[in-house]
């Protein structure tokens, strides 16, 4: 197994207007945006600093007229992404799109957990190694990842299997049910929940790092996003904020202070 099998290592967001949400998240985040040069799509890198964290490409027709809407994905790295995949659907998952090579990048598959919570698999080319590692709280790195789940015991069992996650603290939430933090390696990478009845399907949420959560709800509001709950105080003394960009894709923001 390598060193990274099991960790999240890209974010990207696939949007209805690429541009539109590039100034967004540059005001809400701080990111920097620049094209990737592709000879063959526009696609734009976002980077924390000189730190490329994810990418922001508009929804391909294809997945449009299948019902694809604006939303962010997790590129999750794996040693062979086709043993992976189809390791996954046995275990019930669902294969999106086939393993295919990105050129001079890696290979890849778009694929659904049993439940229909969607990532990415991924595996970079050799001697590519990884984009140097930001702190865990570095601003405008990803923070925390969360998955919704229809029923988180079951889910865990299927990341566990395929990634070899293993479980951290159990939070009691009340009504809210049981969050179960995640371990990737050493350190909590998440957590995982049983999905609220009005959210419609299972799905993965980013939290992005930001100073101050008062600020950052401001600068949501300010460019049309939408704040749905929060801020709220975590357990560990964190602030976070769910929210909706103007395109209509979800996201958190975390920071260590109000």
């Amino acid at each position: 197994m390598s060193s990274s099998h099991g960790k999240f290592v890209w974010y990207e967001l696939m949007t209805t207007d690429p541009k539109a949400a590039e100034e967004f998240y540059r005001a809400v985040v701080g990111w920097d945006a620049k094209d990737a040069g592709m000879p063959d799509m526009s696609y734009t890198i976002l980077s924390a600093g000189e730190t490329p964290v994810g990418g922001l490409m508009k929804i391909p027709q294809e997945a449009a007229s299948n019902g694809a809407r604006p939303g962010w994905g997790g590129y999750i790295a794996a040693d062979d992404v086709d043993r992976h995949a189809d390791k996954m659907k046995k275990a019930g998952g669902a294969i999106h799109r086939a393993p295919a090579d990105i050129p001079k990048v890696g290979r890849f598959a778009v694929v659904a957990d049993p439940q229909g919570a969607v990532f990415m698999l991924f595996r970079g080319m050799e001697g590519a190694g990884p984009p140097p590692a930001l702190e865990p709280n570095a601003p405008g790195n990803v923070g925390w990842r969360e998955l919704h789940a229809g029923e988180w015991k079951s889910a865990f069992d299927f990341y566990s299997g395929l990634f070899g996650w293993t479980k951290g603290e159990a939070i009691d939430m009340g009504p809210g049910g049981t969050y179960q933090l995640f371990v990737v390696g050493e350190a909590p990478a998440g957590g995982m929940l049983t999905k609220q009845p009005n959210e419609p399907h299972p799905y993965w949420l980013y939290y992005f790092n930001v100073k101050g959560i008062n600020a950052a709800s401001k600068r949501v509001k300010d460019k049309k996003g939408e704040v749905l709950n929060g801020p709220h105080q975590v357990p560990g003394g964190s602030w976070i904020i769910h929210c909706r960009d103007p395109q209509g894709a979800m996201f958190a923001l975390v920071s260590a202070e109000a």
